[in-house]
């Protein structure tokens, strides 16, 4: 049995949160082992007054803790699953999927109860493409800003009255015992969720069995099932983190159900779809459900968003 575990982490209020809870979980169920973390400071740490979209590349919240994972310095890191790339660097492995909680997008306003009872131009924070891409299709006449920063700083923004609203993930404000800023929870058809949001990974290098017979109790097989689709539907795409595209997988007696929307930037064009099937066939689901919506009209909407992005477009 392995006598000491250390963790890889970043330094946010929730990061900390997710590694203490899965450092608490090991120690429960292996009080004999020692378990300490450490910080690591990313680049999607460090760069805080540019767009996520803007920044270019993927893995902007990963890869300095995939590269003391392989250097030996960490034995596990912490994600969450939303951060993570589809594609891992050669010797990772995702070596636990938690069970998932809260999947949906919380609306946090001070002044107003909906995103219906928003006035016209109202402002929106938020750092996702995805989420400004959906509240634009919902609501075109929302002046939608980017917004870095953590939870608190974000919400510090809008007291200050910078923001008549901002958009945070509702597993981030509850696992902080922040829920009472939470307005709405953003229905799915007006804002599906990012792939794994909700859930925590746990990254470990591929060849350690030693490590993931101490974790593997905390692996929950339905969870990862369906973010399995989810992440075979953005891989198909070639999709990262920033780009508008929204998926959720869930089970549901037995049958797994995806339902997946791809958007451009600016929210006009909006292809949704959805697939259900069995939960063994999960990563071929998700596939399917991508070439599906690439073909019938997804290659124009996600070709539209890369010459974007090569003009240096948002």
């Amino acid at each position: 049995m392995i006598k000491k575990l250390v963790i890889g982490t970043r330094a946010s209020k929730l990061a900390l949160w997710q590694a203490n809870y899965v450092a608490g979980r090991i120690k429960d169920h292996y009080p004999e082992v020692e378990v300490v973390l450490k910080n690591i400071v990313t680049t999607g740490d460090k760069v805080l007054d540019v767009p996520l979209a803007k920044i270019g590349g993927k893995g902007l919240f990963t890869k300095e803790l995939e590269k003391e994972l392989l250097s030996g310095e960490i034995d596990l890191a912490v994600h969450s699953l939303k951060d993570m790339p589809t594609e891992l660097p050669a010797g990772l492995a995702l070596g636990v999927i938690s069970e998932r909680t809260d999947i949906g997008d919380a609306l946090v306003s001070i002044k107003y109860t909906s995103i219906n009872s928003l006035p016209c131009g109202a402002r929106i924070g938020t750092s996702s493409l995805r989420r400004k891409a959906q509240l634009l299709n919902y609501r075109p006449d929302l002046v939608v800003q980017d917004l870095r920063g953590n939870i608190d700083t974000r919400l510090a923004k809008l007291a200050n009255t910078e923001f008549d609203a901002i958009v945070l993930a509702v597993a981030g404000l509850k696992r902080l015992k922040w829920e009472q800023y939470i307005t709405q929870v953003l229905p799915e058809d007006i804002c599906l969720p990012a792939v794994g949001q909700g859930a925590l990974a746990i990254e470990i290098r591929t060849d350690d069995q030693a490590v993931l017979s101490v974790i593997d109790f905390l692996h929950h097989r339905p969870t990862a099932l369906a973010v399995a689709a989810e992440r075979a539907f953005l891989s198909e795409l070639e999709g990262g983190c920033q780009v508008p595209i929204g998926v959720h997988s869930h089970l549901d007696d037995g049958v797994l159900h995806i339902s997946a929307v791809i958007l451009s930037v600016d929210g006009r064009q909006r292809l949704a779809a959805s697939i259900s099937g069995q939960p063994r066939d999960s990563v071929v689901m998700g596939r399917k459900l991508a070439r599906q919506m690439y073909d019938n009209g997804g290659r124009e909407i996600l070709a539209s968003l890369r010459e974007g992005e090569g003009k240096g477009h948002e």
